[in-house]
């Protein structure tokens, strides 16, 4: 029974409902300025009362008129603490600094920067949404931002643009989980192998050596264990 019961803070049948007519409102810059994980979290949070509607520069004023639609809410000036509206901007590398560390690969939440180790990177503009999150990882500073917009809030960033971007970050999402997924399982197998085989890959006579090898790999099974 306890297994199936709802966090205090998850949202019932009518809050996700909210939540899903909140997410189709945010702009999907997944910059995760509003203090959330990415933008359904932030729907998620504004739908049971978590957070409020006026946290989110990307969408600016326009986009809190809009969750105030939807909520029934007052509308709110943007929250300072979360940043400001502004311009649509784009992330540049130098790519003459770039070391090809695939850092910001990483962080990108729409999978946007093209390259590999030790190679040059380069960003796909069409599909940038300038979170920004790939400015704090780089090593070397190579990366800024530039404003493709002169216009800011909704008014920079279409519908179509962000539900291409809520696309690309589901996608992203998805596939950097099962690689999660699929290398928990590999280490898993391979410690499995090592428990299973204990007694003939370590030295005759020598029990405290084996049970301090099956202490470690037991406990390694469970923390993977733990995280799935």
């Amino acid at each position: 029974m306890n297994a199936l019961r709802r966090p205090a803070d998850a949202p019932d049948a009518r809050q996700a409902a909210l939540a899903d007519a909140i997410d189709a409102a945010l702009p999907q810059t997944q910059c995760t300025r509003c203090g959330e994980p990415d933008c359904r979290r932030y729907a998620e949070a504004v739908a049971v009362g978590r957070a409020d509607i006026n946290q989110c520069p990307p969408g600016g004023a326009e986009g809190i008129v809009r969750l105030a639609a939807l909520t029934g809410r007052a509308a709110l000036p943007l929250n300072p603490a979360n940043g400001s509206e502004g311009p649509r901007r784009l992330a540049v590398i130098d790519e003459t600094w770039c070391i090809g560390c695939t850092l910001c690969i990483k962080a990108c939440p729409v999978d946007c920067i093209v390259g590999a180790a030790k190679q040059m990177h380069t960003v796909v503009e069409s599909q940038c949404t300038g979170c920004e999150l790939c400015i704090p990882v780089c090593p070397v500073d190579c990366i800024s931002l530039a404003d493709a917009t002169q216009t800011t809030g909704w008014a920079a960033w279409s519908p179509a643009e962000a539900d291409a971007a809520r696309a690309r970050y589901t996608a992203t999402t998805r596939r950097r989980e099962r690689a999660r997924r699929e290398h928990d399982e590999r280490l898993a197998a391979k410690a499995a192998h090592k428990l299973a085989h204990l007694d003939t890959e370590t030295k005759p006579g020598n029990a405290d050596e084996t049970a301090r090898k099956r202490a470690v790999i037991e406990a390694a099974m469970a923390r993977a264990r733990a995280r799935r």
